[in-house]
Formats: structure tokens, sequence, C-alpha cells
């Protein structure tokens, strides 16, 4: 590495923006985000949307100000590749636990299966699985069920948007599936074997969105730290801008001079007076300044006030 490289990676950075991580099985979510900040230096990071050490796919990273659109994508519909292994349950609900039970595999046609898949599109409910990182009296189900603990867990809403059978040949089973926040892949595929009258458990999970962001968006590890080789500053310059993340919201530009008063804190006057709702807040420059709430009247009121650092030539 060069001088000026070792220089940069001595001084924590003021970093601002949102990386899509391609997690690699066997890391953590928050141990792939300890990685990525420290070759960028980042003084501020945080992640949305956890995967299992298992699992891999998309892993938003949040850099500075990005750290505020974390809530947002919280709430964002994602989209995984499921792989299940038929006839065989395990504790954790996945390849890492042990095996509790076996049954036979079910002989059906690909017809039946897609129909099977078929009755769950839509709203209902699941029951979280044990080991999950929901609390219950201040400690994690999983912490609970490593004690062979289990305690009732209530039925929480969810929504399957689609789901597609991409493959079914003996014990395997892959499928696609788009949902809503809080849907528990490993519960999904332990509910459709018990539909189909057997055992199942994730054997792998891929994520291959959040949100409106898409597969060619995200970043391979290796290829980061490639880029961190050369510079820190080849890693922030594939960072994306905190507004990305909010295109689902509408845009207000405000009238020269208003913008001040945003970021101070204090309600607009906007012309956008149809629509009632958060939006994203841009100065008449175009400079992204944050989320705001359109709450009648021609009223804009600041929600998220996003300070990022000027960029230097």
């Amino acid at each position: 590495m060069t001088l000026n490289g070792q220089h940069e990676k001595r001084r924590k950075r003021s970093v601002d923006g949102l990386l899509l991580l391609n997690k690699p099985s066997g890391l953590t979510s928050n141990r792939a985000l300890q990685i990525v900040k420290r070759l960028l230096n980042a003084k501020k990071a945080g992640h949305t949307g956890s995967l299992d050490p298992s699992a891999t796919g998309m892993l938003p990273l949040c850099f500075g100000e990005a750290t505020k659109v974390c809530a947002y994508l919280l709430d964002a519909d994602k989209t995984y590749r499921v792989t299940a292994r038929l006839g065989m349950a395990t504790d954790t609900g996945d390849a890492d636990g042990t095996s509790i039970g076996s049954a036979a595999l079910p002989e059906l046609s690909r017809d039946e299966w897609e129909g099977i898949l078929r009755e769950f599109r839509g709203p209902s409910t699941q029951i979280p699985p044990m080991y999950s990182a929901l609390k219950r009296d201040g400690k994690r189900l999983y912490e609970l069920a490593r004690k062979g603990e289990t305690v009732p867990r209530e039925p929480r809403p969810i929504v399957v948007h689609d789901i597609e059978l991409l493959e079914v040949a003996g014990s395997r089973l892959v499928f696609r599936v788009s949902c809503s926040k809080g849907t528990y892949v490993r519960t999904l595929v332990e509910d459709i074997a018990r539909r189909a009258r057997t055992l199942a458990h994730t054997s792998r999970l891929h994520r291959e969105s959040v949100a409106h962001f898409s597969a060619s968006d995200m970043l391979d590890l290796s290829v980061i730290e490639g880029l961190a080789e050369r510079s820190q500053s080849a890693v922030e310059e594939r960072l994306l801008p905190p507004d990305v993340a909010l295109q689902g919201f509408p845009s207000v530009t405000l009238e020269q001079g208003a913008d001040e008063r945003f970021t101070g804190g204090q309600s607009v006057s906007v012309s956008a007076k149809s629509y009632l709702g958060l939006a994203r807040v841009y100065a008449a420059s175009e400079r992204f300044l944050g989320v705001g709430e359109l709450v009648g009247g021609g009223q804009l009121a600041p929600r998220r006030v996003f300070l990022m650092q000027e960029k230097t030539p």
C-alpha cells in the first residue's frame, strides 16, 4: 500500500453513503459491517436487515449520515432464492442445526408443488422461530433455545408478494420468494413442508434484493478489499448516496432560502398540497436535505435532516 494509503488508514473518515454488500457465508452481519468499516476507516456505520451467518446476499451497509435511512430500509420488501432440503428438520431450521426428525419424501409432481407454493401467496400470519433475535423478558429467543427452552410466540402478520418454483428434484426444493419485512424464510420452508406432509429445513439462503435494489447493485467483499488495496477513496467512490434508498418517496424541492429553515428544524411551506406523507426533500441547488412529512395545508415538517459532507474537488 502507498504511503498515502497508510496515512488514510491511520485516521477515521467522515464517510456518507450506502454500500450493498454481497455478504459471504460464514460471517455474521455485524462482522461483515466491521470489516468494511475498517477498510473505509469510517467514523460511523450500521447495517439493516440482518442475515444469518450461513446466508449470503444483499446486506445494505450504511455509513455516516446514511445510517439515518436504516429504519426505512428495515420496512422494505425483500427477495430471496431459497434452497430447501426435504425430508429432514433441524432445531434451528437451517443447515447449521441438529437433526430433530426425518420423514419420507413426498411423491408430488411439479404442478402439485406449484399449487402448494401458490397457497402461501398473500397476507398471512407466521409464528417466529425460537432461533431468532426477537426478545422475551429482555433475552433473545435464540439464547433461550440454546438452553433447551421453548416459550410461546405470538403470530405476526406477513405478506408473501410472490413465490416461484425454480427446481424440485429428490430432496432438493428451490424457489424464489418476495416477501414483507418480518418474514422468516426458515419458518416458511417448514410450513411449506408441513403442507406437503413432510419435513424440511433451509439448506441455502441467498437474498437477491432489498427494496428496489437489485443484484447488479451489490459488491463482493473481495472486490471491496481489492479496491481498498488501492486506497480508501477507491472504496468511497463506490458508495451510493443516501437518498437512493428513499426512491419510493415522492420528492419535494424547496424554494431558495427555505433549506436553512428546514434543516434548522422548522416547517416550511411548499407547493405540493395534494399529497400527505413522507417525502425526499431537496434544496433549490438539488442538494439532498433529508426526509420531511407533508402534513396538509402545504406545510412540510422535517423528520430526518441529513447533514452531508461537502465533496472536495
